[in-house]
């Protein structure tokens, strides 16, 4: 009898995505976020095809950190979908890569060969909280013991990198601008994003009443918006992908963490990022010139910036050239956040990463829409919680 090579393995045992589901992000009308779980839930069953019985583990994604009253959320999928119950279902948290660690729980989790199917929720209900307490329960994704007085909150700590990037480096205004402009007019054709409106760089680039600093040099327009919102996967091992309606394999998954305060790190390089990436390209058994696009985390203009650095776009110090020159522009070498990315589609925390994975998806199956990245074959996605701490990176491809 054949042995099975150890790249047959790999592909057997390699996690596939079947189904999704993605709520508008923005001001939304649910109450809660137990209303968000429930919108999703069951849509994302409905699109791969599956029975609730069928699912074997529910993965939950969400931060809270005070967004929410209820800190316990790994079992609210159960009152939308009731054969949920008696099900596995857990909660993860890995600050704004929470909707992430949940698509990795749930990977392990077939790997193991615990079940056949899993649900994976990201959510989060951010905007019913009052302003102050936004900026301190994000915060919480920081390092509180020194960087926990700093002003404007999280903006203030991404503030305090772009400063010490500036200063290394020259002003980069123009840079975070075009990023931020570059966001705003992708957001445009992504019907899940929070703002779909074309600022224009002038627009990013003036600081003005509608524009005026935030934590300075970044302005409203270097930030992602308080947003609500959810998002959802079914995951399959890939020989039961290929019997289904449609399938994107996860040609790499990696996680990387760093240290959490800033102090003992360089804060203007992504080590971490880096890292990650490095051992994903590798994983996947490629370069960055083979990927289609790439979806990254720009909770600021700023991160986005230094994603480009760490993925290998740019060398160290010169990833403005990748902005300013239409490297990541649709149509450019690598289009980044073609979905608006967090800047315009908006950044409910806990649905970040499952929501950039949907997105992902969505793209190599052909059904991205006005977004389509035409001929899409292979993306990478790059979910950071904190400021380049819990660094999450995905190569994925469309199962043909």
């Amino acid at each position: 009898m054949r042995r099975e090579t150890a790249k047959e393995t790999a592909m057997t045992a390699s996690a596939c995505i079947v189904g999704w589901a993605h709520t508008p992000f923005g001001k939304l009308d649910e109450p809660d976020v137990e209303v968000l779980i429930e919108r999703v839930a069951g849509s994302a069953l409905a699109d791969a095809g599956i029975q609730a019985a069928e699912v074997d583990g529910v993965f939950v994604g969400l931060f809270n950190a005070g967004f929410s009253r209820q800190d316990f959320p790994s079992s609210l999928a159960i009152q939308a979908v009731p054969e949920l119950r008696f099900k596995p279902a857990t909660r993860y948290e890995n600050a704004c890569a929470s909707g992430s660690a949940a698509i990795h729980g749930a990977r392990d989790f077939l790997a193991a060969g615990r079940g056949r199917f899993a649900l994976v929720i990201g959510a989060e209900k951010m905007t019913a909280t009052p302003g102050p307490q936004v900026g301190d329960n994000l915060l919480a994704a920081s390092y509180r013991r020194e960087e926990g007085d700093i002003p404007a909150g999280f903006a203030g700590v991404f503030g305090r990198i772009a400063a010490r990037y500036f200063q290394r480096h020259g002003d980069q205004s123009d840079a975070l601008a075009a990023i931020a402009a570059k966001n705003h007019r992708n957001g445009v054709d992504n019907p899940y994003a929070q703002m779909r409106k074309d600022l224009g760089f002038e627009f990013c680039r003036t600081p003005s009443d509608k524009n005026p600093y935030v934590a300075p040099p970044l302005k409203r327009t270097d930030c992602s918006l308080v947003s609500d919102g959810a998002a959802a996967l079914v995951l399959t091992d890939e020989e039961t992908a290929r019997a289904m309606g449609k399938a994107v394999r996860f040609r790499a998954a990696v996680q990387v963490n760093d240290y959490l305060p800033l102090s003992r790190r360089d804060p203007t390089r992504f080590e971490g990022a880096a890292e990650a990436w490095r051992r994903a390209l590798a994983e996947a058994g490629i370069g960055l010139d083979d990927l289609s696009f790439a979806e990254v985390h720009d909770c600021f203009t700023i991160a986005e910036l230094l994603a480009y650095e760490a993925m290998g776009l740019a060398p160290y110090g010169q990833g403005a050239r990748a902005a300013l020159e239409g490297w990541t522009a649709p149509g450019g070498r690598l289009p980044i956040n073609r979905s608006g990315g967090l800047k315009a589609k908006g950044h409910p925390v806990g649905a970040t990463g499952v929501s950039m994975h949907a997105i992902a998806a969505m793209q190599l199956a052909g059904q991205a829409g006005a977004m389509q990245v035409p001929g899409a074959e292979l993306a990478g996605v790059f979910n950071m919680g904190g400021a380049g701490v819990a660094n999450y990176v995905s190569v994925l491809e469309a199962v043909r």
